[in-house]
């Protein structure tokens, strides 16, 4: 073996070949930046794909805004975030600029609403106090516009709405001469259930009245029709005027906060209901928000020769008993001939408040509304002033027959026509009175005095004259003290019974105009029992509010629990 592997021939061994080199390798090695490369620019491609838009956002301050920290929310779901926050060109507001999701893009219509979400209070309503904690952020709300084009610039609010555009309900518009204590978010309330807030108040471009937005939430909208009539609820409503005393008020979150109510008059409901932005006028009271709706007015003066202290403007037009209008200035004026002043009143009649409360077929006196008037004043209708309210002393003008009142006619050359006045009870009185004062005083009770002096010094002469039995000088002092007697009683018949008797008939119409006065079914007696009754139970509801907030002062922020609750 060992021979036979030596002896072969050196063309038996084989002969090494060089291997080609791999061209695989060098493809791994490029293959990776390669993947990279493609990678990023799948990235890019898709992050542009991916960009939503980017809008900007003008506020009045940047409080709560943070570049790359506060993030812009709709129904708390995450769209955007802010991006950059500086001035504008004149500094007098700030940019915000955010970048928005992709699929946010639908949410940018004209109507689009952005708010800085922060802890405020407002109307009696706490909100956005979780942003204590998370920090402030841009709440968006949506439009209803159907515009498909987006727009990239907006206005941010500097008070957050009160409702979202999604929620149901209507908006309607009131207008009233002042706020009075309402405020945005302050409540609505319809028989004494919270139905809506207002959204939105501004005055008025001539500066004449406020004009008010509120929102009344579904389904308590339907109950608002083109009759519905709205006032302020604010407080305790509690007025003391001619018509007695008034106690009103909604509820706990009203007497803190205020708000406002609504109601239909009864003969208005069934009908349509308002569209939405209807306008409303705002009441003072609920009183007068549901009187009879007032049509025509005649507008006339009466003029009063007596003081008018206790009439203010407003004070009632009564006839008959019938509130038919109401006093709208009170002036005076000076005559140059008598030297003397007078007041003249202008009052605003609504004839419509008698039309209405005529008997069923009843017929006018006459179709010409003057003929009317003059029919009514020559069977002796005039106006007078009566006492409304003994507490408070005020006044108010009423509308009465006077059968035995001297003739007299509307002057209709004036503007506006002047009715006739006579006076009131109560000055008949004053002046009675004062007649029997004045007439006591006109009695000479010095010169009585002094005549009944003499003659008790006459009859005194005599008994001492009698004492001394000087009986002659007794016959002459007798006659001259009968005499001076005589003198006595013919003074005292010329003198003091004329004007006792005069007195004594002032004193007796004095006394029956006061027995007419104060009479137990006297219009004054009735309204002085009936103001007593209201007060005593004005009193009484108040100090049942008063243990109640007592043993309960959390009503006063939670309101009243329910019954078994």
């Amino acid at each position: 073996m060992t021979e036979t592997t030596h002896g072969k021939e050196p063309a038996d061994i084989p002969t090494a070949l060089a291997a080609p080199k791999s061209r695989r390798s060098v493809q791994l090695v490029w293959l990776i930046p390669l993947l990279a490369a493609l990678i990023g620019g799948w990235l890019a491609v898709k992050s542009i794909l991916d960009k939503g838009p980017v809008i900007t956002i003008s506020f009045k301050t940047a409080e709560g805004l943070e570049a790359g920290k506060t993030k812009l929310k709709y129904k708390d779901v995450e769209i955007g975030e802010v991006s950059s926050v500086t001035l504008s060109e004149d500094r007098s507001k700030v940019i915000a600029t955010a970048d928005l999701n992709k699929d946010a893009k639908s949410l940018l219509v004209s109507d689009t609403t952005f708010w800085v979400v922060r802890p405020r209070i407002s109307g009696g309503s706490i909100s956005g106090l979780g942003t204590l904690l998370s920090g402030a952020y841009i709440g968006v709300d949506v439009g209803k516009s159907k515009s498909t084009k987006p727009q990239l610039a907006y206005t941010g609010l500097e008070v957050p709405p009160v409702f979202s555009t999604d929620a149901p309900g209507r908006e309607f518009v009131l207008h009233s001469p002042d706020l009075g204590s309402l405020d945005t978010g302050s409540p609505v309330f319809f028989r004494r259930l919270q139905v809506g807030q207002i959204t939105a108040y501004a005055l008025d471009k001539d500066g004449a009245g406020v004009t008010l937005k509120v929102f009344v939430n579904a389904p308590y909208d339907k109950y608002v029709t083109p009759n519905t009539r709205f006032w302020h609820a604010s407080g305790i409503d509690m007025s003391l005027t001619a018509n007695g005393i008034s106690v009103q008020t909604q509820s706990m979150v009203s007497i803190i906060v205020g708000g406002l109510a609504f109601e239909t008059p009864v003969a208005s409901i069934g009908m349509e209901e308002a569209k939405p932005n209807t306008g409303f006028n705002l009441a003072d009271t609920r009183s007068e928000a549901m009187k009879h709706p007032d049509g025509i007015a005649d507008t006339r003066m009466v003029v009063f020769n007596e003081s008018v202290r206790g009439l203010l403007p407003g004070a009632p037009v009564d006839f008959l008993g019938i509130d038919i209008g109401e006093v709208v200035s009170i002036n005076t004026q000076f005559d140059p001939v008598s030297k003397k002043f007078s007041i003249p009143v202008e009052v605003r009649i609504y004839p419509e408040r008698i039309g209405s409360r005529r008997l069923k077929g009843a017929k006018p006196i006459a179709r010409d509304p003057k003929a009317n008037y003059d029919t009514l004043v020559a069977h002796g209708l005039r106006a007078q002033l009566r006492t409304g309210n003994l507490l408070t002393g005020q006044l108010y003008v009423a509308l009465d027959f006077f059968p035995d009142a001297p003739k007299a006619k509307i002057d209709w050359d004036k503007d506006p026509p002047e009715m006739p006045t006579i006076k009131g009870s109560l000055t008949d009185l004053r002046e009675a009175a004062t007649s029997i004062i004045n007439k006591l005083n006109k009695i000479n009770y010095e010169a009585i005095g002094s005549e009944l002096q003499q003659t008790l010094q006459g009859s005194n002469d005599v008994v001492k004259k009698i004492d001394k039995m000087q009986f002659e000088a007794i016959g002459s002092d007798l006659q001259q003290t009968l005499q001076s007697t005589n003198k006595l009683m013919q003074r005292l018949d010329a003198e003091l019974v004329p004007e006792t008797k005069g007195m004594m008939e002032d004193a007796r119409r004095a006394l029956v105009s006061a027995e007419k006065l104060l009479a137990s079914d006297s219009p004054l007696q009735t309204d002085a029992t009936a103001m007593m009754n209201e007060i005593a139970r004005a009193a009484q509801s108040l100090r049942i509010l008063s243990d109640y907030l007592e043993q309960h002062p959390e009503a006063l922020i939670k309101g009243k629990k329910e019954d078994g609750k």
